[in-house]
């Protein structure tokens, strides 16, 4: 889970500050002593890290906090402010042309998951009623092209390509072809090396001049952590970028790039990859972030992926099921399938406040919310016969042993699913007797 490690630090030197009635300075500067080792073994760039527990602390030890009535949740919010300063402040939109199309310019090295991210951001324009072109300018790398085409076809966007031309007349080209056809966006997947050259940057730089693009993203990989901060310093001296897309964000626990590269390269973060499919891609919200790391949850952003991934029309059928009293375990599967559609359980749990580090809490087991114990759920109403799914009463004994057979599981494993599932109905139940008109809010799943 990304900042897990600084989440975990920072959360428990607040917790003890909590626990305090009243606050010295002294008990500050301790707060602050953990605050910038749990930076520093985040790999957050040294001078970022002074600078930002100097202004914590001058922030701290003011009148207002060491004499408030809860000057522990003071300290806490004044962190949270500056680390959502830290990494960027609000969040940065793409800048989109006056007059289409905008041209969005994707560079990074070799290996960062650039080609992927171009689609990525395809799919989430199209998904905004935008008409986004993909234009493939990387001519170097070996099935480069291929690569783009096959992702434009996944995520139903055009790829514009002219096989080994020039990238300068292929972007050319792309852009006469775009104001033509109606597409107001053009992405444009440039070539990268494995290192920071002259020969590339001499490239990018006649892309540039050539096209004036409204948007120059540089793509860097999270986990390389300070290197990725570096690299951004390179390619801004050199380009001038507009914005950093953050990819694999979702493997680094650390976080530094996140909360180093604003500070030390000066461009903001716009979006982050946090998967391999094409919809993990995320805009960068520095609030909610910062409202992560501390534990704070982040409501919006799950609001969102709700939205997003559960089918409105079958929430309204379910709700109109629950009602009557006809939730079946097909319905059952239906749910769990769309929870998971929103990304790892964890990973949501984690944007729900007070759940930010769910392995603090006592009596949890990291096998509470095991991703394979859904599976196993899965497996076992799969193994089902429609009529079993319909009607779970007529399981007896040789049938439970069939499907905890075909769902590779125990029969033990069937019982404790039909037994939570019974749970969940007699729920719903009171919920269809004492609100009448009411809707079912949610279901306990059975893990």
């Amino acid at each position: 889970m990304v900042f897990e490690g600084l989440s975990t630090r920072l959360q428990e030197t607040f917790r003890k500050l909590r626990g305090k009635g009243k606050l010295t300075e002294e008990d500050v500067n301790l707060a602050m002593r953990e605050v910038r080792l749990a930076l520093l073994e985040a790999d957050v760039n040294y001078k970022v890290v002074k600078d930002f527990v100097a202004r914590v602390k001058e922030r701290a030890v003011g009148q207002e906090v060491l004499k408030s009535l809860t000057p522990g949740q003071q300290v806490v919010k004044i962190v949270y402010e500056e680390l959502t300063q830290l990494m960027g402040g609000d969040q940065t939109k793409l800048n989109l042309a006056a007059k289409p199309p905008t041209v969005v310019m994707m560079v990074g090295l070799q290996g960062t998951g650039k080609t992927t991210t171009c689609a990525k951001l395809a799919r989430s324009l199209l998904a905004q009623g935008r008409r986004p072109l993909l234009v493939a300018a990387d001519i170097y790398r070996p099935a480069a092209i291929k690569q783009l085409q096959v992702l434009g076809e996944k995520c139903n966007c055009p790829v514009f390509s002219m096989g080994q031309e020039n990238p300068v007349n292929i972007a050319r080209a792309a852009l006469e072809y775009a104001r033509s056809n109606g597409r107001d966006i053009v992405i444009l997947d440039t070539a990268g090396r494995l290192h920071i050259n002259e020969e590339l940057m001499n490239e990018l730089k006649d892309l540039k001049s050539s096209l004036n693009p409204h948007e120059i993203l540089l793509v860097v990989d999270a986990m390389t952590g300070q290197d990725a901060v570096n690299v951004a310093s390179s390619f801004n001296e050199q380009l001038g970028l507009t914005g950093v897309v953050l990819t694999k964000l979702d493997g680094d626990t650390r976080g530094g790039a996140a909360l180093s590269v604003k500070a030390v390269a000066g461009c903001p973060i716009k979006f982050a990859g946090v998967g391999e499919k094409l919809e993990d891609l995320e805009p960068f919200y520095p609030n909610r972030m910062a409202s992560r790391i501390l534990g704070m949850g982040d409501v919006q952003s799950l609001v969102e992926k709700a939205q997003a991934s559960i089918d409105e029309k079958k929430a309204r059928e379910l709700g109109k099921k629950i009602r009557q009293q006809e939730f079946t375990l097909e319905d059952f599967l239906d749910q769990i399938q769309q929870v998971r559609s929103m990304g790892p359980l964890e990973d949501l749990l984690a944007m729900i406040p007070g759940f930010g580090n769910l392995k603090q809490l006592k009596g949890f087991k990291t096998a509470d919310i095991d991703e394979k114990e859904i599976s196993r759920i899965e497996a076992i109403i799969k193994s089902m016969t429609p009529e079993e799914r319909l009607n779970p009463t007529m399981l007896n004994s040789s049938r439970k042993k069939r499907i905890a057979k075909g769902s590779g599981t125990r029969v033990q494993d069937v019982n404790r699913l039909l037994k939570h599932f019974e749970e969940s109905q007699k729920l719903m139940r009171q919920f269809s007797d004492k609100g009448g008109k009411k809707k079912g809010k949610g279901l306990r799943l059975p893990f």
